[in-house]
């Protein structure tokens, strides 16, 4: 009867009143002409300007159909900033994911001087892109402090960004640098949400450490950490300002990645409609990759 009783008084509460909408509209408002302003209008000029060539602005222009996907796909540049990226998201995803497993299930534990680890992971999360990008840049210079400390231990000196070889493991090296404590703080969170007494169950049962990781702590860490790695590959793909600063897509197109590519297409050669192409292709490929997460997220545990 009590059940019964609350029933109604349950759906009274879900029963909102005109004035109720009319308020929580107007909350809304201005995030949704934020939202058409910033994101819907200029990701429809792409998708229009893409299909589009002949113009040097935003507006305008013939109708050119296919023509810019086929010339980029065609483009041996193109080709390869792909194959950059690829190979680029390839390798940093898979190590800063691990690495900042790693650090998460590490520093969740109790152990002295815990807490100056846990700054110095997080220490680089804080400083800024820029920064950053500027402090490795002087780090990997031929007379810099790492050829400096290469030469005191009798190994050879390296041309990092100069080497096409190099280049671009050296901007996923930063890249790491920066990450990883990002990313490590969301699988700490995921981490102390797990039920302590799965652990304590996993030691009266006798599993010992790679055990309990493997049958107790990954299986429940599995939507912090799907999430991550969708958002990580989403943050790799976007990234542009090391490869602005220190490398310029170079050498020899080693650091060209997508986003460098679009900014140089629209804004260095000129040619808006190449840029919008690009942007589509890019926007296609990360509604992809939410999809992927929207899909991993909404399995149950």
């Amino acid at each position: 009867m009590a059940a019964a009783e609350q029933a109604p008084a349950r759906a009274a509460t879900r029963r909102r009143s005109p004035g109720q909408w009319r308020a929580a509209a107007l909350f809304l408002l201005p995030a949704l002409v934020l939202l058409v302003a910033l994101r819907l209008l200029p990701t429809a000029e792409a998708v229009a300007q893409s299909f589009q060539r002949g113009t040097q602005s935003f507006t305008g222009g013939r109708f050119a159909g296919l023509e810019n996907y086929t010339l980029l796909f065609t483009d041996p540049t193109f080709q390869n900033v792909l194959w950059v990226t690829a190979v680029f998201l390839v390798i940093i995803v898979p190590l800063q994911i691990a690495c900042a497993l790693f650090l998460a299930v590490l520093l969740v534990e109790r152990f002295p001087g815990v807490g100056i680890v846990r700054t110095l992971v997080f220490i680089p999360v804080a400083a800024p892109a820029a920064v950053a990008t500027v402090i490795w840049g002087v780090a990997y210079q031929p007379q810099g402090p790492i050829n400096a400390v290469l030469a005191a231990v009798g190994l050879p000196e390296q041309p990092f960004l100069t080497s096409a070889d190099q280049a671009l493991l050296c901007i996923i090296v930063l890249l790491s640098w920066i990450g990883v404590g990002y990313w490590t703080l969301f699988l700490i969170a995921g981490l102390q949400d797990i039920p302590r007494e799965l652990y304590e169950a996993a030691a009266l049962d006798g599993a010992g450490w790679w055990r309990t990781l493997w049958s107790v702590t990954l299986p429940n860490l599995r939507r912090p950490l799907a999430f991550v790695v969708v958002a990580n590959t989403v943050s790799s793909v976007l990234v542009f300002v090391p490869i602005q600063i220190l490398t310029q897509g170079g050498p020899a197109g080693s650091t060209r990645l997508i986003m460098y590519d679009l900014y140089n297409s629209s804004f260095v050669l000129g040619d808006l409609n190449i840029g919008q192409t690009e942007v589509v292709i890019l926007l296609v490929f990360l509604i992809a990759i939410t999809a992927v997460q929207f899909r991993m997220l909404s399995k149950e545990k």
